[in-house]
C-alpha cells in the first residue's frame, strides 16, 4: 500500500471534480496515477485530506488524469461495480495500513462495528484506535470507511455525514 515518498512541492497533483448521485466527489492523483485522495466535496475536500501528508500540493484540475477512477466511481454508482482497481500514493502508520486493509476486506454489501474490526486485528479493546484509523482515511470510497458502523448498527463516525453513508450503504444493497 505504501510508496515512496516525494516532495509535494515538486510533485503537483492531478484532480477532478465530478457529480455522482451524492453529491460532488474529487479524487486526486500523482503523475503515475495513483490515488493520493479522495472525498465527498470539491477541491477543498481534497485539500482537508491531504493535510496530513506534511503540506498540501499543488493541485492541477485534469479530468484525463482520473477519467480511470471516475469510470470506477460512475460504475459504483450504477449498481455495476464491486471491487475497485487502485494503487495509492498514501504513506499510512503501521496501524492505519492494518485498519485500511481490514477495510479494504469487508466484502461489498456487508458492514462490521469498529469493535468487529478491532477484534479481528488481535485487539478488541482498540475499536477507538480503529475510528481514528478509520477517521484518518484519506480515500474514502476506494477504501470503504463507510462499512464500519457503530456496535448498536448506527451510522455514526462518517465524515461526509449520515445521509452519504447511508446513500453508499443502500446502493451497497445494505438497506437501514
Amino acid at each position: 500500500m505504501k510508496t515512496p515518498k516525494h516532495p509535494d512541492s515538486i510533485h503537483p497533483l492531478f484532480y477532478d471534480t465530478f457529480m455522482t448521485p451524492l453529491g460532488n466527489f474529487s479524487i486526486a492523483v500523482n503523475e503515475k496515477g495513483a490515488i493520493a485522495a479522495a472525498a465527498f466535496g470539491d477541491e477543498t475536500a481534497l485539500k482537508k485530506c491531504l493535510k496530513n501528508r506534511g503540506g498540501v500540493p499543488d493541485l492541477v484540475r485534469d479530468a484525463r488524469a482520473v477519467a480511470g477512477l471516475r469510470k470506477q466511481v460512475d460504475a459504483y454508482f450504477a449498481g455495476s461495480r464491486k471491487p475497485f482497481i487502485f494503487d495509492l500514493d498514501v504513506e499510512p502508520t503501521a496501524f492505519q495500513d492494518q485498519v485500511w486493509g481490514a477495510l479494504k476486506g469487508i466484502p461489498y454489501g456487508e458492514t462490521r462495528s469498529y469493535g468487529e474490526l478491532a477484534a479481528g486485528l488481535g485487539n478488541p479493546k482498540a475499536s477507538r484506535a480503529v475510528g481514528r484509523a478509520n477517521g484518518a482515511n484519506p480515500v474514502c470510497l476506494f477504501v470503504p470507511c463507510h462499512r464500519v458502523i457503530g456496535a448498536d448498527g448506527s451510522l455514526t463516525g462518517y465524515a461526509y455525514g449520515e445521509k452519504v453513508k447511508r446513500g453508499l450503504l443502500e446502493i451497497e444493497g445494505r438497506r437501514e
